[in-house]
Parts: structure tokens; C-alpha cells; sequence
């Protein structure tokens, strides 16, 4: 390899390991947040937000589409002890979901229902969940949050 493919490869991934790292998890939510215990009620628990934003979320994994805000949209702590919970997405529009959760791992869907995203599933860890609503393609929507323990 020459140095100018050394540097370009360097440069490259740095500016991959910024976009990464873009979603400021640390950032007060844009839309609320809420705390909930198993067996919440009402259940869903729904939050109303604009959906989209302006950095690319297949910057977090090649599982991740859409444009998301820095910010998150929207904060759940979750308590200890639930058997089952979804994050999900409800929009005339398409939507993307991204989820950092509690271990720190990122969580990505697209179209589990028609357009809409879903994650989530059985054994949820306690603790906090940042979620970033997106949108497949550069324009906003109107979306509605929604967060569950019933079967999806």
C-alpha cells in the first residue's frame, strides 16, 4: 500500500467514526420522555413527534436507514422485570427507527409493519432507551411514537 492509500483509508474511516458517533445520546430528548415500569398503564404509551432529520443512521450499521436527528426524540427508562417490549412507528409517511439501548448497543429497523418500523422482543433489559425517529428520505413527517408490551 502507498502512503496516499494509507492516508485516504485513514481519513476515510475517521470521517465514518464522526458520523457514528453524531447521535448525542447525552442531548436532551427533542419530543419528552417518560419512565415505565412493567405492566404500564395505558398501554401503548403513545408520544407525537416530527420524524427525521439530517444525519445519515446507515453511518451506526448496515441495519440502519434513514435521516435522524443529533438529538434524541424521545427517552423511555424502563424498569426491571418485563417479559416483552416493542418500540415502534406509526406514520403515513416511511419511517426508520434507531434505538441505543441500555448496554449501549444500537438497534435498527425499516418496514417491519408496511412502512413502518418495529424493535423490540422478549427479555428487555432495564434501563434507558434513546430513540431517534427517521424518515427514508430528506423530507420530515408527522409520526407517532409508540411503546408496548403486548405481541407486535
Amino acid at each position: 500500500m502507498t502512503m496516499k492509500t494509507i492516508l485516504a483509508a485513514s481519513l476515510a474511516a475517521a470521517a465514518l467514526t464522526g458520523l457514528a458517533s453524531a447521535q448525542d445520546y447525552s442531548l436532551p430528548p427533542t419530543f419528552g420522555s417518560v419512565s415505565l415500569n412493567p405492566g404500564f398503564l395505558p398501554d401503548p404509551h403513545q408520544a407525537q413527534l416530527v420524524a427525521g432529520g439530517t444525519i445519515d443512521a446507515s453511518s451506526l450499521g448496515s441495519n440502519c436507514v434513514g435521516m435522524i436527528a443529533n438529538a434524541p426524540d424521545y427517552r423511555l427508562q424502563y424498569g426491571e422485570g418485563g417479559s416483552q417490549l416493542f418500540i415502534g412507528v406509526t406514520s403515513s409517511a416511511d419511517t426508520t427507527l434507531v434505538v441505543n439501548g441500555p448496554d449501549g448497543s444500537w438497534y435498527c429497523n425499516d418496514d417491519t409493519n408496511g412502512l413502518n418500523p418495529l424493535v423490540g422482543g422478549a427479555g428487555p433489559m432495564a434501563g434507558q432507551y434513546d430513540i431517534w425517529v427517521g424518515t427514508y428520505g430528506s423530507d420530515t413527517a408527522q409520526a407517532t411514537l409508540f411503546i408496548t408490551e403486548y405481541d407486535q
